[in-house]
């Protein structure tokens, strides 16, 4: 089968190879109770960081990478799988300690797969990928903690990026006012059809601000993480809720306790990689009935398993905009 690999010894690389069924099964870090033939996978940014090896995400010596992928059981020893069953993985540490979706075939342990909706074709199941269900995961978590659509305008940061793209369209579709940060000004237009209000400069967040600013945000939706989430939860309102999911500006959070402590603004950790089954369907089950094939086919390019690696490369650069479906068969 085709597959990507990366081998970190004796110099870190990625390439397309061919891999038999010897390798697969014992050299790869493929071990589990069900095998899937792959359908689609997608590119996400931390694909990108394990791909090109700008950050250590990858901690076996060799393995397949992708942390996510859709396809049909093709084998499995698992009670709650049977072949030709059409299913889903995001995160569990695929793609990281276990070999993932960048492959023609995947085995992983089927506690890790949800059934794929059936209103969902296995291409918008991966057009929606990782980033749109950690999207969703946001959009819940803003909703759980109260936010309504009449509550005030909602920030999206990172807005062209994965996350940020279907963060905007489910927000929009729902009914809120949504303002979406980005630093490409080429991209108004696209995020403008996506259904977002406003745009609005990332500069005017990225850069280190006050610990207390004007009261606007009633919620927000970070993956950029650093200046930008310090300057968001400085800005949001009294009450407000921020959903942080993502560290493409950094890992650090230079801020103080004020917005915390003075407005009371919550802060929501997002994690989209160790999240309980029931969370996983919960949101993947809302997609299902959120989904608008117009704005998904708007955010939505597919490339094919060799265009993969290139891709990872221009996700790390910003060059990339909405998300990166993978054709592993093409």
């Amino acid at each position: 089968m085709k597959a990507l690999r990366i081998d970190k010894e004796p110099h870190y690389q990625c390439q397309l190879v061919d891999v038999d069924e010897a390798t697969f099964n014992t050299d790869l870090s493929t071990e589990g109770d069900v095998w899937v033939d792959v359908a689609y996978s997608s590119i996400n940014y931390k694909d990108g960081l394990a791909i090109t090896g700008k950050s250590p995400v990858v901690r076996k010596p060799t393995l397949i990478p992708g942390i996510d992928f859709v396809g049909q059981v093709c084998k499995s020893e698992h009670p709650r799988w049977q072949v030709g069953d059409a299913v889903i993985l995001n995160g569990w540490g695929v793609g990281e300690v276990h070999s993932g979706g960048l492959a023609q075939q995947a085995r992983v342990k089927g506690d890790w797969l949800i059934a794929k909706p059936a209103g969902i074709t296995p291409k918008q199941a991966m057009a929606i990928g990782t980033a749109g269900y950690t999207a969703m995961l946001c959009v819940m978590a803003l909703q759980t903690h109260g936010v309504r659509p009449d509550a005030g305008e909602i920030l999206v940061t990172g807005a062209s990026g994965g996350v940020g793209s279907v963060a905007v369209a489910l927000l929009a579709q729902a009914g809120y006012r949504v303002v979406a940060a980005t630093g490409k000004e080429n991209e108004h237009a696209y995020l403008t059809q996506l259904g977002a209000a406003e745009i609005m400069p990332r500069q005017s967040l990225s850069e280190p601000g006050k610990p207390l600013q004007k009261e606007r945000w009633a919620g927000v939706v970070d993956s950029v993480g650093s200046h930008t989430l310090a300057n968001a939860c400085a800005s949001a309102r009294y009450g407000a809720v921020v959903a942080a999911c993502g560290l493409a500006q950094g890992m650090d959070f230079p801020a103080t306790v004020a917005p915390f402590i003075l407005r009371g603004v919550t802060l929501c950790g997002v994690d989209s990689v160790m999240a309980p089954l029931a969370l996983r369907e919960a949101a993947w089950g809302r997609l299902a009935e959120s989904l608008a094939t117009d704005w998904l086919e708007a955010l939505t390019t597919v490339v094919p398993l060799a265009g993969a690696i290139d891709t990872a490369t221009a996700i790390l650069k910003g060059q990339v905009r909405g998300r990166v479906v993978v054709d592993v068969n093409a």
